[in-house]
């Protein structure tokens, strides 16, 4: 399944979004690992979704 998000600060605001998922993930590690692996995959698949993106004109590089 697709989903399209929109959010203001773009794809800064996505990837601190996947960071609050990995975050979470951690803190739930040994109380609900199956609910952790899950928010690992969605913080993963949107990061890849991330990488995909094109680099915006006159971005720096690292």
């Amino acid at each position: 399944m697709a989903a399209i998000l929109r959010l203001p600060g773009g794809a800064r605001d996505a990837s601190e979004i996947v960071e609050a998922l990995l975050v979470a993930a951690a803190a739930r590690d040994t109380t609900a690992a199956a609910l952790a692996a899950r928010w690992r995959q969605i913080a993963d698949d949107i990061g890849d979704a991330l990488d995909q993106l094109p680099v915006p004109a006159g971005a720096q590089h690292d």
